[in-house]
Parts: C-alpha cells; structure tokens; sequence
C-alpha cells in the first residue's frame, strides 16, 4: 500500500516557476515508478512526468519537456516537480500516482490504467 499526497501548487504568472512535491507513506516507496498526470477542466487527465523506481530514467510529455524536471528521493519517499516557463496551459490539477508494478522495466508508461496510487491533487494555476 502506499499513500500520496501533493503539495505545493499556487498561482504564479505565465514565465514563472513553481515546484510541487509528492509524499508517499508506506515502506515500498522505492519500488514504484512514480508518475505526474494533470487534468484541467474539462480534459482528460493527461501524463506530465515519469521517473523509474531507481530515478536512472525519466520521461515527459512533449508539451513540457524541456521545462519541467521531475525527480526522487527515495530516502523521503519523495517525488518533486520543477516547473519552469510556465504557460496559462500548464493550468491544472496536477496529481502524483505510482505505478501498478514494482520494479518495472523499461519503458516509463505514460496510461493512467497503469497507475493504481493516486494522490488528491494539487491545484496550480498559470495567469496570463
């Protein structure tokens, strides 16, 4: 079992940056690719950022890549978000989950079905 919860969302202006964390409870932390999805109203829940159980792989969407960083810490059951050059589009929930599979091979999955930990959500919001 593990537990997740965000933190860290807010608002800030388009060309800014904002980090949000992800806090996982449970002793398996380390076992599990961990995934960033948004979902902006309306819209499907779409996938951001993933990184491996190890943190050796990381993958992105195309719509971010470049200026978003995503990253563990396994000795904190923690997974981070850096997002720079924010745009009004990046607007949205923003959740963490953990993959279905410990120690997963490769390639990171980007569908939601294979994600079966989710957090709540933390809300960010880009103003023009």
């Amino acid at each position: 079992q593990v537990q997740l919860v965000e933190s860290g969302g807010g608002l800030v202006q388009a060309g800014g940056s904002l980090s949000i964390s992800c806090a996982a409870s449970g002793r398996t932390f380390s076992s599990y690719t961990m995934g960033w999805f948004r979902q902006a109203p309306g819209k499907e829940r779409e996938f951001v950022a993933g990184i491996s159980w190890s943190g050796g792989r990381t993958s992105y969407a195309d719509s971010v890549k470049g200026r978003f960083t995503i990253s563990r810490d396994n000795a904190k059951n923690t997974v981070y978000l850096q997002m720079n050059s924010l745009k009004p589009e990046d607007t949205a929930v923003y959740y963490c989950a953990a993959d279905r599979t410990p120690f997963r091979s490769q390639p990171i999955r980007r569908s939601i079905n294979e994600y079966n930990y989710w957090g709540q959500g933390t809300q960010v919001t880009v103003s023009s």
